[in-house]
């Protein structure tokens, strides 16, 4: 059995389970549950395999770990191809969801995370937080939220006229950035209506 070690209310762990959702794959792996903030993570055992300390971390059968997140969805995309396809099935499909997924991982998830990491003082017992730094990746995430809603107008999804790993990774952006108390603004119909339709889907709720 695979086993997936995780914290489920962290955004990461939450793209790999609703990427795993949509593909129907829960079941064949058994989720880990691991405190963050009792620093479950920084255990010399967690550090074997990651060294990074960070979640998620797939651990297969034979003892092999795999860390990051987008790792671990493309070897269930790889290992399961008779399921449905959230990285794309054309070199052009695949091209734009790698695009798409590069830009909501630098410009919309890590100021996110950076925003949270330093002015929640959450990890306060193992960082420096530098708060004005935090207040300026916070800046960065709202303006990524406007250019999502301009990109999203007379569109259902991301990008290739389809649900991908794209709308799953700024959905779970979206929705952890209010812990940082960024929500979408009353302006962004477009973000907000693409928000909802994500939101209905039952991979949202695992």
């Amino acid at each position: 059995m695979i086993k997936i070690y995780e914290t489920k209310t962290a955004p990461n762990p939450r793209r790999v389970r609703m990427f795993m959702a949509e593909k129907g794959l829960l079941d064949v792996a058994e989720f880990v549950e691991i405190d963050l903030q009792k620093g479950e993570n920084l255990t010399p055992e967690f550090a074997a395999r990651n060294p990074f300390k960070k979640v998620p971390v797939m651990e297969l059968g034979d003892g092999t770990a795999v860390a990051e997140t987008m790792a671990i969805c493309r070897y269930f995309e790889e290992s399961y191809p008779d399921s449905p396809t959230l990285l794309g099935d054309t070199a052009l499909e695949k091209t734009r969801i790698e695009q798409w997924l590069r830009w909501i991982d630098f410009y919309f998830f890590m100021p996110t995370g950076m925003c949270f990491q330093h002015t929640s003082g959450y990890f306060s017992d193992r960082m420096n937080p530098i708060k004005e730094w935090g207040e300026d990746c916070g800046k960065a995430v709202v303006s990524f939220m406007a250019f999502l809603d301009e990109h999203l107008a007379g569109k259902d999804y991301i990008c290739c006229d389809r649900f991908t790993a794209a709308d799953i990774n700024a959905f779970a952006t979206v929705a952890f950035a209010r812990v940082v108390n960024i929500r979408i603004a009353a302006e962004h119909q477009n973000l907000q209506a693409w928000f909802d339709r994500i939101k209905s889907r039952p991979s949202a709720k695992v």
